[in-house]
């Protein structure tokens, strides 16, 4: 595990990909507590208001 302090572990960067897509890494943590795979589909719930982004499984 990082030495990084748990508040500092969940601050991420957000990374360019290609020329119209942007990335943030989702630490490998909460992706196996999640049982979540690489390529799976998921859903973003996003409130721009409050300038919030929610990811979630594709299927309930």
């Amino acid at each position: 595990m990082s030495d990084k302090k748990l508040e500092d572990r969940n601050i991420r960067k957000i990374t360019r990909i290609g020329n119209i897509s942007y990335g943030i890494t989702i630490p490998i943590e909460v992706i196996r507590q999640f049982g979540w795979k690489e390529r799976q589909k998921v859903i973003l719930k996003i409130d721009s208001k409050n300038k919030i982004i929610v990811v979630r499984d594709w299927k309930p």
